[in-house]
């Protein structure tokens, strides 16, 4: 039994990584300060007795010990990110930092949710590790892309200067169940539009492209990832099948039965044009690839919107 850190366990991908590890057999604190984790997400994991929830903000320090460090703590999606940039800066720089000198003192290895974001809006397609990103600095998203390309670079720095076994994974778009009817995602926006009847909304022309991961398929990754010994990465972890957001919100509303129409707005400063992952360091370094096709995934998801915590109203 392993003693498992999860920062923002409480969160869409930390929620679904708490309840994998336990399965496991590891003993799993969560941390979050509930900003855009709930409750609702990890409630039926109270009952087990390896299981710990402690209300923490990542940006002050925590003395605690831990033989793994999943750090997942910073707001993902646009209308949470935007809400509070210096805040999210912070999140994405002073936290890791204090989760680094966690995991130095403990010596545990301790891995980092990077982002697709890192390149910015690219000029390589599909994109590989190499690419060091097309970024705007000063743009209304780089509080996010800035923040994890810093945090980035303290997870190198901490494995070259202390030999911390540091892990960087960049996530590219993951949907599923306990995603936030109200996060802003597109997934989530177009099921949430569809099951109520309203207009789907497509910023843009709706040609541009995004690449889709289901989060049991990134999950699977992510525990990949931590286990493979003498890899710090990064590694890209999604989905290589592409569409674009026009295509997504027909498979929606098909798969919604909906009636909702399609309709246009303009499309938000810096928002990439292209996302699709080369995923060949994965395949080759971790033996990983995803498995649950669009459609599929897609089903599972609009199945959390139309019940449950994730009702959509």
């Amino acid at each position: 039994m392993k003693k498992i850190i999860i920062t923002g366990g409480a969160g869409f991908i930390g929620s679904h990584l708490c309840r994998r590890l336990l399965q496991e057999g590891n003993e799993v604190i969560c941390l979050d300060n509930f900003f855009t984790g709930t409750k609702s997400n990890i409630i039926d994991l109270m009952k087990n007795d390896y299981f710990e929830i402690i209300r923490h903000d990542v940006v002050n320090d925590i003395f605690i010990e831990a033989d793994e460090i999943y750090h997942f703590a910073c707001p993902a999606s646009p209308v949470h990110y935007q809400y509070n940039p210096i805040k999210t800066m912070k999140t994405s720089i002073l936290g890791t930092i204090n989760m680094l000198g966690l995991a130095k003192r403990t010596r545990a290895k301790m891995l980092l949710a990077s982002t697709s974001e890192v390149y910015g809006d690219p000029l390589v397609h599909p994109q590989k590790e190499e690419y060091w990103g097309n970024v705007n600095c000063t743009g209304i998203r780089s509080c996010y892309d800035e923040g994890k390309r810093a945090a980035e670079t303290l997870m190198m720095d901490y494995h070259r200067q202390h030999k911390l076994d540091a892990k960087i994974i960049r996530i590219f778009n993951t949907y599923g169940p306990n995603m936030r009817p109200d996060d802003g995602r597109v997934v989530s926006n177009f099921i949430v539009q569809a099951t109520n009847k309203k207009d789907i909304t497509i910023y843009g022309d709706g040609s541009q492209t995004r690449s889709f991961c289901y989060v049991d398929d990134l999950v699977d990754g992510i525990i990949r990832m931590m286990n493979t010994e003498n890899f710090t990465g990064p590694v890209n972890l999604g989905n290589p099948d592409e569409f674009t957001i026009r295509e997504l919100a027909e498979k929606v509303l098909l798969l919604t039965k909906s009636s909702s129409k399609i309709i246009y707005e303009p499309l938000p400063s810096d928002d990439p044009k292209k996302r699709k992952p080369d995923i060949s360091l994965a395949k080759t370094r971790l033996g990983w690839e995803p498995e649950i096709k669009l459609s599929e995934g897609l089903k599972k998801t609009i199945a959390y919107f139309q019940s449950g915590p994730g009702k959509a109203v």
